[in-house]
């Protein structure tokens, strides 16, 4: 084993799932920058102004496009925070590109052509990372298209230019296995890195349990099996982590039984970073499988 390994920083992405309000936006951004200050992450800081596909018609969505952009700038500007944000309509891509640093295809649209277009468009016009979310209709090996589409844009725009290229993760976060499960398949990690992508583990998602929620109004979710579950992606071979959090996880207005409780992220991250340095350090003993 390498004993005096050094791995670059892990990427993670963490925050609300939804903008509430400002004051909570800044109160959690605040508190992140604050635990996670010194540790080797990239972090990017996370919150959607949209959240388009509720389960119920009255879901709480957020405060729109405009609004929400405002109120995610203001994060960079006051905290120096780059930010991710979701995108969900071609139309999108180039106003969301201007202020955010990570663009975030949710797994819902990550097989909508002209979206993930738009969205590697304003990527390389704007020099933006592009994190896409493996659908949970999806099996591993199918993300193999989707890069593909987003290859193609950045040939397009750079010619070949290694320097340019989009900087491009996927993310798992489970498939669908029946009524209200998702189940992860832990392999997704290593065969979704053989496209030429980092691989991200989405420890709030994975653990939904959609319609679960009271009268199948809402997303339930089962907080108990994130711990184990990221720890798995880690030793499986995930690059970085998304993660949703919260002060109040009760009060959330969007995925609170999923969500992480605020107090605790560093801890829980220095845990992961321990995880991921160990399963680095094995060499692997058999030679990869064909794609």
């Amino acid at each position: 084993m390498m004993s005096n390994l050094v791995l670059p920083p892990m990427t993670l992405i963490a925050g609300p799932c939804v903008i509430e309000d400002e004051g909570l936006v800044m109160e959690i951004a605040t508190e992140l920058k604050h635990q996670l200050s010194g540790l080797p992450v990239q972090f990017f800081f996370k919150a959607s102004f949209d959240k388009a596909n509720r389960s119920s018609i009255d879901g709480f969505r957020g405060p729109g496009l405009v609004e929400g952009l405002k109120i995610l700038n203001r994060v960079k500007e006051r905290l120096g925070l780059p930010l991710v944000t979701d995108i969900h309509t071609p139309d999108q891509a180039e106003e969301v590109a201007k202020v955010i640093d990570f663009l975030q295809v949710p797994a819902f649209l990550c097989r909508q052509t002209d979206l993930i277009v738009a969205v590697a468009e304003a990527a390389c016009k704007w020099h933006r990372k592009v994190n896409i979310k493996k659908g949970q209709f999806l099996a591993p090996w199918d993300a193999k298209n989707i890069v593909e589409k987003v290859r193609a844009v950045e040939e397009k725009h750079h010619k070949g230019n290694a320097q340019k290229k989009i900087d491009l993760f996927l993310t798992e976060r489970g498939v669908t296995h029946g009524y209200n499960t998702l189940v992860v398949d832990m392999v997704s990690f290593q065969t979704m890195a053989r496209y030429g992508v980092q691989t991200i583990y989405d420890a709030t998602h994975s653990i939904q349990s959609p319609g679960g929620g009271p009268g199948g109004k809402s997303t339930g979710g089962k907080r108990e099996y994130l711990e184990v579950l990221a720890r798995a992606a880690f030793a499986a071979g995930a690059d970085g982590l998304f993660m949703e959090c919260h002060p109040r996880p009760e009060l959330a207005k969007s995925d609170g039984p999923n969500a992480f409780y605020l107090e605790h992220v560093s801890t829980f991250v220095k845990q992961i970073l321990e995880f991921r340095k160990l399963a680095k350090t094995f060499p692997k003993l058999l030679p990869e499988a064909n794609l």
